[in-house]
Formats: structure tokens, sequence, C-alpha cells
């Protein structure tokens, strides 16, 4: 079965995400724990908790199918050490907040080295901070999010995210988010069956199916292999409708949050509807 959402709003309380999906149709959902383009943030209340879960019990909402994105700010692949620090301690925080959400996923971009360093001495880095946040939570899955390779940023081969994996202590809470914009513009085809099959046997090879604990569903802006992480509304960039019909009749992507991230949101309930019409 497949569980299609979008990154709602959890403006004025994270308990109010679960009710923005509902609104808009979706089973599966993703959200902000706390303001995206802020370092810091006041700690969840026993209130905010309480009716976040009340309220994904009301709805029918699994942790199984809620994937909480972390701030934009985090960089763990960071070359200066301030902002390393920094982004170390956020993200630990942003762990221990979706476990006190009852939650099992924090989805993250890997990082950027900003040019300043190798992609490999970068991926050591990520993965040595997700090490020391999986050493101070439990039972929240770290989740990586292949990314298009813009601007120093790594993840965005398979090979890195297979790297990161092998680096992180504790394979049973390391997965990945693939985000079909950021594929597509990371130079892997989705277009054709024949494409879209031979993407997806690469990534089992190098990754592991394993390993996929959601995904973005985003048409794109820019073309194949050109770097360039700029999302567009299903049916509207160069992938096409094509692309989510099949990703529709994937059983390898059953029972993850399939998640909208596209550029407008009161399209939202029609892209849903259309994804489940291709079932």
């Amino acid at each position: 079965m497949k569980y299609v959402g979008a990154h709602v709003s959890a403006s004025n309380g994270v308990f109010n995400a679960p009710l923005n999906a509902k609104k808009i149709g979706a089973k599966a959902f993703a959200l902000f724990t706390k303001n995206q383009r802020q370092w810091k943030a006041k700690p969840l209340t026993e209130d905010e908790i309480e009716k976040f879960k009340e309220y994904c019990r009301r709805e029918n909402y699994s942790a199984d199918h809620i994937l909480p994105h972390d701030t934009y700010l985090i960089n763990l692949g960071a070359p200066e050490k301030d902002s390393l620090d920094k982004s170390r301690a956020a993200f630990r925080d942003e762990m221990k907040r979706c476990g006190q959400l009852g939650l099992k996923y924090l989805n993250f971009h890997p990082g950027t080295h900003k040019k300043m360093m190798t992609d490999e001495d970068c991926l050591k880095l990520i993965a040595e901070g997700v090490d020391m946040a999986l050493a101070e939570s439990e039972g929240v899955t770290a989740v990586i999010e292949n990314t298009s390779g813009q601007g120093g940023s790594v993840g965005y081969r398979f090979e890195h995210l297979g790297a990161l994996i092998e680096m992180v202590e504790d394979k049973s809470r390391i997965g990945v988010c693939l985000d079909t914009c950021h594929t597509f513009t990371a130079g892997y085809d989705l277009r054709t069956p024949e494409a879209y099959e031979k993407t997806m046997e690469q990534f089992a090879g190098i990754v592991g199916f394993q390993y996929l604990k959601g995904m973005h569903l985003n048409d794109a802006k820019a073309g194949l292999g050109s770097r360039i992480d700029r999302h567009h509304s299903l049916g509207m960039g160069l992938l096409g409708w094509e692309t989510f019909k099949m990703i529709m009749q994937d059983p390898r992507l059953d029972d993850i949050p399939l998640i909208l991230e596209t550029i407008d949101e009161n399209l939202w309930p029609e892209e849903i509807k259309q994804l489940y019409s291709f079932q």
C-alpha cells in the first residue's frame, strides 16, 4: 500500500501538522519540529507533545508514515569548526525532539564542504556527527536525503549514500530518503521504464532497498545531470507524470512515506488524488 502526503505546516504548534495533513487527503506527512531557519527553539512542552500524539492517533497517522525534516541551517559536513559544532548540537536536539514526539525518523540533508575539502573527508565528518547523535538518542533513525550535488553538497551519488551507511556504526538506525528531483538532476534518469529500472537497480546494488525509509516526490525544473535543485509541481517539469505513475506502481516503494515538496501547495490535494489514481 502507498502512503502519499506532503510537507505540511506546523505553524502555531507541531500538533497542527496532522490536522493540516488530513485537510489535503494525505496518508503520510512531513513537518519541521521547530522553526527551520533558527538554530535554537523552545523545548517542546508536555501539552504540545500529548496533543501531537493524540491528533496523530485520531487522524490515523502512524510514525511509520511521518518523515520529519531537520532545520536547513544544519551542515554536518561543515569545514568550519564553529559551524560544525553548532550543527552537531542542533542535530542532536532535533533527534531528541523526534523521540519526544514518538517519531521514528529524522530526515536530513547530509551536508556541504563548500569546496573546501574532498567529498570523502566531508562524508567522514557527517558520519561522525550521525554517530554522536545516535549515541545520545534512542529509537530514532537518521534518514539521509540524496542531493542534487549543488554548491559542494555531498550525497548526490548513490556511492556517497552507501559510504555513509558503511561508516555509521549502528546500521539499524540509518536510512535513506530519495528525492525524485534530486535524483534526476544528479544524473539518474527516471523518465522511461528502462531508465527508471536501471536507476532503481543501481540503488538496490549500491545502497539497498532495506535502507529506503521514504521518498520526496518532486518534478524538476532543471535537466538531467544539471546538479541544480529546483522543484516543480508534478507533471509540469522535466520528469512528467510517467515517472510518478511508475513510482505508484512499484511494490518496492510500499509502506513508506511518499512526500510532496512541490512548489504550489494549493495543488497538493489534486496531486495526491492523481497519484492514487495510478494504482
